[in-house]
C-alpha cells in the first residue's frame, strides 16, 4: 500500500510537467490546444530511441523537449499566420504527430529496461522533487519576466495588449511552444521512469493535465500565479494518488483508468459551482434575516 502511494507521488510529480503545460495553454492563453497528446509521445519517443542509441539521458530528455517545442511551434503557425481555428490547429498537429512518432520509434514500442536512463544513479523519490522545483522556479521567473507578462496579459485582453505594441502572433507561438515543450518533457521522463515508450502513451493526456489543473484550482486556489503554478503540480500528485486508490478497489480494474479520470474530473468540475451555489444560498439567507430583523426593529420603533 505505502509503496504504492510513494510511487502515485513519483508519477504525479512527473506528470506536473505535463499538467504545467496544459495550464499554460489553458489557463494563460486561453487557447484548447489538443497537441498535448501528440507531443507527450515525441517527447517519449524521441529519449527512448535516443537512450537505446546510447546517447546521454539528459540529452535524451532535453532532445525530447525540444521535439516538443517544434511541436508547439507548428500549431502556434498554424493557428496565428495560417489563421486556423486554435481548436482545430492542434487537432491538425496532434493527428500529423501519430505519423511523425510512428516514424521515430519505429515500431510500436521502445523498452529502455536495462539502460541507463536519468533514474540510473539517482533514486526517482530524490531527483524528481529537484527537478521538479528548478522547473518550477524558472517558470515562475519567466510569467513575471517582460515576456511573461506579454504572455499573460496576451490571455487575458489580446486586444488591449496589441494596442500597445505588442505582437501577440509572437507571445502565443511562444506560449503554445513553451507548453508543449514542458508536455514533452514529462513524456521523456515518465518513458524512463516506466522503462518504455509506447505509440499510444500520450492518448488522453490532456484529459489528465486538465483533471489536475482543476483539482488544484479546487483544493488550493490560486491566490497569484507562484500560487497557481504549485497547486497545479500538487493537483497533478493528488489526481495520481486518488487514482492509485481507486484501482485498489477489488471491482475496478486497470482498464477503469479513463472512468475514474472522467469521474475525477467531473467531481472537480461540479465541486467549485455546488460549494459557490452554497455559498450564495448561505449569504442570501443572512441578508433576508438581517432585512428581518431590520423591519421588526423599525415596527417596535413605530409602535413607540
Amino acid at each position: 500500500m505505502i509503496d504504492s502511494l510513494w510511487g502515485a507521488v513519483e508519477s504525479g510529480m512527473l506528470y506536473a510537467f505535463m499538467a504545467l503545460g496544459v495550464y499554460i495553454t489553458f489557463r494563460i492563453l486561453d487557447f484548447p490546444d489538443l497537441t498535448v497528446d501528440g507531443s507527450f509521445t515525441t517527447g517519449a519517443a524521441i529519449a527512448a530511441v535516443m537512450i537505446t542509441h546510447g546517447y546521454s539521458p539528459v540529452l535524451a530528455s532535453l532532445s525530447g523537449f525540444a521535439g516538443g517545442v517544434a511541436a508547439g511551434t507548428c500549431t502556434g503557425l498554424l493557428h496565428t499566420k495560417g489563421k486556423i481555428n486554435g481548436l482545430m490547429s492542434g487537432i491538425l498537429m496532434m493527428i500529423a504527430l501519430y505519423s511523425i512518432n510512428v516514424r521515430i520509434l519505429g515500431k510500436p514500442n521502445v523498452s529502455v529496461y536495462g539502460l541507463n536512463t536519468i533514474f540510473t544513479s539517482v533514486k526517482p523519490l530524490v531527483l524528481i522533487p529537484i527537478v521538479v522545483i528548478i522547473v518550477l522556479a524558472l517558470l515562475g521567473r519567466f510569467l513575471y519576466s517582460d515576456l511573461g507578462l506579454a504572455l499573460r496579459a496576451t490571455g487575458d485582453n489580446d486586444r488591449m495588449i496589441r494596442s500597445f505594441g505588442a505582437n501577440t502572433d509572437l507571445t502565443k507561438i511562444i506560449g503554445i511552444s513553451l507548453a508543449n515543450g514542458l508536455v514533452a518533457l514529462s513524456g521523456a521522463l515518465i518513458a524512463q521512469h516506466s522503462s518504455f515508450a509506447d505509440l499510444s502513451g500520450g492518448v488522453g493526456m490532456i484529459v489528465i493535465g486538465l483533471a489536475s489543473v482543476i483539482i488544484g484550482e479546487a483544493v488550493f486556489g490560486a491566490k497569484n500565479v507562484i500560487h497557481h503554478i504549485i497547486s497545479v503540480v500538487l493537483g497533478s500528485i493528488i489526481y495520481r494518488v486518488v487514482v492509485a486508490l481507486a484501482l485498489r478497489v477489488e471491482w475496478l480494474e486497470a482498464s477503469d483508468m479513463k472512468l475514474i479520470t472522467a469521474i475525477i474530473v467531473i467531481v472537480a468540475l461540479v465541486l467549485p459551482s455546488t460549494r459557490r451555489v452554497m455559498k450564495q444560498k448561505k449569504m442570501a439567507k443572512k441578508r433576508s434575516a438581517e432585512i428581518l430583523t431590520m423591519g421588526q426593529e423599525k415596527s417596535r420603533g413605530g409602535e413607540l
